[in-house]
């Protein structure tokens, strides 16, 4: 049986079933209005209200689908976005040629298929307006003199990876932070948003996207107090 394997969500777009770990990347109930809700909704659009050049990390680049959505933002609002993703199990081609989040738009299609064929480990200009650097290491092992302003944390849950949802990763994701900048991801445990309390956060529940009652994004003080 392969090790991961392409499934539909409800919404009708794709995610992928990794078999190892038995998690799914996105919610079953919509991979698109999952990711829709998550990081743009709540944290790029936010991000974007106030900045024309944004730097995104992203821990989990998976399908590519945050960093598609991301571009199509980009477009929209004529912002510029490096974006910064870590990622440790790559797709091969097989899998991510069959992805269909950008069936009814061929320049999108064409784009996330750029993102996926990029080298690794280096800036690759993807259309004026997006930089992706694909990094392809744990997060335990990131080290960069780079600050984001805002952060995407789409790891896989923390039954299936408990090592990803540490108060020490996200000490080393605020450090990361410009002062001002955020913090969102999906998983809304009681354990998450105290550790990242405890990392220097201000940590708000917002509702979660379809099928999920709650999500959590966090805020690194403007006054840089916690460094």
């Amino acid at each position: 049986m392969a090790l991961i394997r392409l499934i539909h969500t409800n919404d009708g777009s794709h995610s992928l079933y990794h078999e190892t770990l038995r998690e799914t990347y996105h919610s079953t109930h919509g991979a698109i209005q999952e990711s829709m809700h998550v990081f743009i909704r709540n944290g790029l659009q936010g991000i974007l209200s106030g900045k024309q050049e944004v730097a995104i990390l992203e821990i989990g680049f998976g399908t590519g689908l945050n960093a598609l959505l991301s571009a199509i933002e980009a477009r929209k609002k004529q912002a510029i976005i490096e974006y910064t993703t870590l990622e440790t199990f790559p797709l091969s081609a097989e899998i991510f040629e069959k992805l269909n989040y950008s069936s009814e738009n061929d320049d999108d299609q064409a784009i996330l298929l750029g993102m996926h064929r990029a080298l690794w480990n280096q800036q690759v200009v993807v259309t004026p307006l997006f930089i992706l650097h694909k990094i392809e290491t744990p997060v335990q092992q990131f080290f960069t003199e780079e600050k984001f302003d805002l952060i995407y944390y789409d790891a896989f849950g923390p039954p299936a990876q408990p090592e990803m949802w540490t108060v020490e990763i996200f000490s080393m994701l605020y450090k990361l932070l410009n002062p001002g900048g955020i913090f969102v991801t999906y998983c809304a445990k009681g354990q998450v948003r105290r550790d990242l309390q405890d990392a220097g956060f201000a940590v708000e529940r917002l509702a979660g996207p379809p099928g999920k009652r709650e999500m959590l994004r966090a805020t690194k003080a403007n006054d840089n107090s916690k460094k």
